[in-house]
């Protein structure tokens, strides 16, 4: 295992950081000034490297461009008012991160390169952090199959990366979902728990479908029946009826186990909220929302946080919703929010000090 002195750096000669007007950036659009690489070459990690951003250069034939290869997570970094920086919850990611991997038929990340590596790197580009309300700093962890080499089985190398990007809200305003009926992200037995590059890839033409068509994003549904509700675009999905939260169970293997999902849960929770996780269909959705049970929809991930959804449409049956009435999403965003920016004490140890 590389111990974290072997963690080589070196530094960039000038910051790009005052190009950068970080209070309006957008999401994912710029990068820090560093980044970490590590190589996996005989059974091995090795060259672990935090280095100046910069490109890379790889072959036509490298494995990963073919078959797929390749996983990432999303973390976040934040300032509390003392200036000092804070990770939430890295440590769930670094293990979800390897049950990607271990799905994907890819090596696993030591701690000391995942999580020490991270630690050093936002150390070294922490005035990218912004000390402004809704921002942050996104951290993207990420590994790809390096073969150069055509060929359907597990390459033997593989390269590990981080790279920061100070980001902004990433939704701006509550949105409007499309319930997905024909189109699919995971079936049971599939890779729909692994935050695998191929999710993302194959879900964007259903997303491109309900854009067009004035949505936001998609809510998939089960394969089988497209009944069944899973994941809503990039995040997990809550309905609050009556005094419960209903989100979608894990127990398919079709939902990403989110890290804002579980600590939404928590936070629910000491709200006094009832918790199920469970199977819930369209049908059983729509009966709620026209009893009026249904008071509150909204995802949850890192990098939207809690996201209000002010409307659903499913065949032509429309559900709105009016959020400005809305209570528990809007304190359940603003006590997650205290704990990451340090605002109320951290009585879960969620934030891991840079």
């Amino acid at each position: 295992m590389t111990a974290v002195t072997d963690i080589k750096i070196v530094k960039a000669t000038t910051s790009k950081l005052k190009d950068v007007k970080i209070e309006n950036v957008p999401f994912g659009k710029y990068f820090t000034d560093h980044m970490l690489e590590a190589d996996y070459i005989n059974g091995e990690w090795k060259n672990v490297t935090i280095k100046p951003y910069q490109t890379l250069t790889i072959e036509p034939a490298m494995a990963s461009l073919h078959y797929g290869q390749a996983i990432f997570e999303g973390i976040k970094a934040y300032k509390d008012p003392n200036g000092n920086a804070y990770i939430f919850r890295p440590k769930d990611n670094f293990k979800r991160f390897n049950i990607s991997a271990e799905r994907m038929q890819m090596p696993t990340v030591p701690e000391e390169i995942f999580m020490n590596g991270m630690q050093k790197l936002i150390d070294l580009d922490k005035d990218w952090i912004p000390a402004i309300a809704e921002h942050s700093l996104y951290i993207r962890p990420f590994m790809f199959s390096t073969d150069n080499l055509i060929g359907v089985r597990p390459s033997d190398t593989y390269k590990f990366m981080i790279i920061l990007s100070p980001a902004g809200p990433y939704y701006n305003v509550p949105i409007k979902i499309y319930v997905e009926e024909k189109y699919t992200r995971a079936a049971p037995g599939g890779v729909g728990f692994s935050k695998n590059a191929g999710n993302y890839g194959g879900s964007m033409y259903a997303t491109a479908l309900a854009r067009k068509s004035g949505y936001d994003q998609v809510l998939w549904t089960d394969a089988f029946e497209h009944k069944t509700l899973q994941e809503v675009g990039t995040m997990n999905v809550f309905f609050i009826i009556d005094n419960t939260a209903v989100t979608p169970s894990l127990e398919d293997g079709t939902i990403l186990a989110g890290v804002t999902r579980d600590s939404a849960i928590t936070v629910l929770k000491e709200m006094g909220l009832k918790i199920e996780e469970r199977k819930i269909t369209i049908d059983e959705l729509i009966e709620d929302h026209k009893a009026g049970k249904l008071k509150e929809v909204f995802g949850t991930g890192t990098a939207a946080t809690i996201s209000l959804i002010k409307e659903l449409k499913y065949k032509d049956y429309i559900m709105t919703f009016n959020v400005d009435e809305w209570k528990v999403s809007k304190e359940l965003k603003e006590r997650i929010d205290g704990i990451r920016y340090g605002k109320v004490k951290d009585n879960y140890g969620w934030m891991f000090k840079v």
